[in-house]
């Protein structure tokens, strides 16, 4: 049994390989004007973390657009005193989403030459912006934000982190943060074309692909951050179970079976451990798992704790939600005040 452990420990590692960090390059010529769209439904909180980091980028965009999509808190106030364009959104169409009519109305707005859709619980790490433009890409750019950890409970956000990014690097779309030129994004028919779905990510990159246009995606450390879920478990609870009961089939079947694999080995060493008794064999084993574990996850966050060094616990957690979203999926989630259909 040690030897099934060990090929599917040696899975992790296959996975880790497709971390990819970007290759920095000093800017050499002039970039093309850019409009930075943040669609946000009552994201008062979250604003200005984010609107302060773009002001101290050393290469500023074009213009910020914050489209207020419904918001019943104070959005619209905190963007527009923070020198932010602010959209009101149009009542919200049959068919559509929140997030993608936000999009689709912050993109036909925006007059910048590219389009950078970020998340408004993002934010922008000092010059990344510069950075992120001189990426050599004809295409469309992803990153992958790195998941900013301040409580414990958070790292249960561990696994469900890993399978997003796994199923996103180094080819798909995350939702988080798009660059993208105009002429790509209308060429696939931009949000209109993926209207009516939760994770428009997947379909769009589906669509970029249909046209013949390149994916990259990279991770966002000392790129992009974002804390995810900050109100508390309950909200993380809402969050994954949203986000998966509407993506569970998004991830390239290849992937989520290395994914699976790799994670089945994660709990058969300290079940192994348990059953036999035998610590002298499945000790080291745990060891080596928890090793893994933590050097991953750092890649993608400043995962820690007591939850980190106890593994199993943020893994049957995953499972166990991820369980609960797939009985979820094709019915209604409820997600920021709004009863959503999960596609």
């Amino acid at each position: 049994m040690i030897f099934v452990f060990l090929a599917l420990w040696m899975g992790g590692w296959i996975l880790a390989a497709r971390l990819r960090q970007p290759t920095l390059t000093p800017l050499t010529h002039t970039p093309l004007a850019t409009s930075i769209i943040i669609p946000a439904r009552n994201e008062a909180h979250n604003l200005p973390k984010l609107l302060q980091s773009i002001a101290k980028q050393s290469l500023m965009p074009s213009e910020i657009l914050v489209v207020d999509d419904g918001s019943s808190d104070k959005t619209a106030d905190v963007a527009h005193a923070m020198g932010a364009t602010v959209i009101p959104s149009q009542p919200l169409p049959d068919g559509w989403r929140g997030k993608t009519w936000a999009c689709h109305q912050g993109a036909l707005a925006a007059q910048g030459d590219r389009l950078l859709f970020m998340d408004a619980d993002t934010w922008l790490e000092p010059a990344a912006l510069q950075h992120l433009l001189t990426i050599p890409h004809d295409g469309a750019l992803c990153v992958v934000p790195y998941h900013a950890v301040r409580q414990t409970y958070e790292n249960l956000s561990l696994f469900f982190n890993l399978c997003m990014t796994a199923g996103t690097v180094p080819c798909g779309l995350a939702g988080q943060f798009l660059l993208v030129s105009r002429h790509h994004y209308q060429q696939v028919g931009g949000h209109e074309a993926v209207r009516g779905y939760i994770l428009e990510n997947f379909r769009l990159a589906e669509h970029f692909r249909a046209a013949g246009i390149p994916l990259r995606s990279l991770t966002g450390k000392g790129l992009v951050s974002f804390r995810m879920y900050p109100a508390g478990l309950r909200e993380l609870v809402q969050g994954w179970t949203k986000g998966f009961a509407a993506g569970a089939g998004g991830t390239p079947t290849a992937t989520l079976l290395l994914v699976s694999a790799w994670m089945t080995g994660l709990l058969l060493a300290p079940q192994a451990g348990f059953l036999t008794g035998d610590w002298f064999l499945w000790g080291p084993a745990c060891v080596l798992c928890l090793l893994q574990v933590a050097w991953i996850g750092r890649k993608l966050g400043n995962f820690g704790g007591l939850l980190l060094l106890l593994y199993p616990i943020p893994l049957v957690f995953f499972f166990g939600l991820f369980g609960w979203s797939v009985i979820r999926s094709g019915k209604n989630v409820t997600w920021k005040g709004r009863v959503i259909h999960a596609d």
